[in-house]
């Protein structure tokens, strides 16, 4: 098989890559996937640094191994945290692509915002990413992060779209920290799942960011640049978990169908 026509691998903690994974199906739908998610080890927000690199690293590695063309790190923790290293060990002849980097640049390019809130995993606000890149990209720019720690697992157990998500949820948007923000970024790839509960507090006030969406757009133009397009018209997913789980399967099976063939798969003594 031609490198073009070869899958592109994603991965992330849990359900939350799946935000991602469907906006790319959506914006190339001729492009085979397969898709890991860490539910071993999710969440992945209150694990350590080097933790997060060794869950990532392992990912990647297997990715590779299944020819994938290009590497979607589809999680702001491990983008925030893993990135670097992933890219060091795997990424010189193997595109791999991280959350964080495209939304900041299309907050750079809107360039229309003077606050903006960032939201996210303990380790994603922690490490600090989205605020110095943003810092560094706009100087002007009032950036106010805050770590939203219950959101992630939350979702990933299929509480969304109901009263325990809607009081979480309006909890965290209360807080003083966020108070005048003019657009908000949903930094965790989970978040999209409960974007319109999100969109309901802000009542249309504000701009509200979908990592999943703005990736995508990404990905297909990096692809592009880099002539790796599928000139194929079938596509044949594969999804793999390192602990099978319903609420796993579900939401897969929210975005893709109920033809799926999800597969548990150690990688970790590999």
């Amino acid at each position: 098989m031609i490198l073009k026509n070869k899958p592109i691998g994603i991965f992330d903690s849990g359900i939350g890559g799946l935000t991602v994974a469907n906006a790319i199906r959506e914006a190339l739908p001729h492009e085979t996937l397969i898709y890991f998610g860490d539910t071993a080890h999710m969440p992945y927000g209150d694990k350590s640094a080097e933790a997060i690199k060794y869950y990532s690293l392992k990912i990647a590695k297997f990715l590779q191994l299944l020819e994938c063309k290009a590497i979607i790190i589809a999680c702001n923790t491990a983008s925030s945290l893993g990135y670097k290293d992933v890219k060091d060990f795997l990424g010189y002849n193997l595109p791999i692509l991280n959350v964080i980097d495209p939304v900041v640049n299309y907050i750079t390019q809107q360039g229309q915002y003077k606050s903006i809130g960032v939201i996210g995993t303990k380790a994603t606000i922690k490490s600090g990413v989205y605020q110095s890149k943003l810092a560094s990209a706009l100087p002007h720019l009032n950036v106010k992060a805050m770590a939203t720690p219950l959101l992630a697992p939350m979702i990933e157990e299929g509480f969304f779209e109901n009263n325990i998500s809607k009081t979480i949820i309006n909890t965290y948007l209360s807080s003083p920290k966020l108070k005048n923000i003019e657009a908000i970024v949903l930094a965790c790839t989970h978040y999209p799942l409960i974007q319109n509960e999100i969109r309901q507090f802000y009542n249309g006030k504000i701009d509200i960011l979908n990592t999943a969406q703005i990736m995508a757009l990404n990905v297909k133009q990096q692809l592009l640049e880099k002539n790796l397009l599928s000139d194929t018209k079938v596509a044949k997913h594969q999804f793999f978990v390192s602990d099978k789980t319903t609420s796993f399967e579900n939401s897969t099976r929210i975005f893709f169908g109920n033809k799926i063939n999800l597969q548990q798969k150690n990688i970790w003594s590999v």
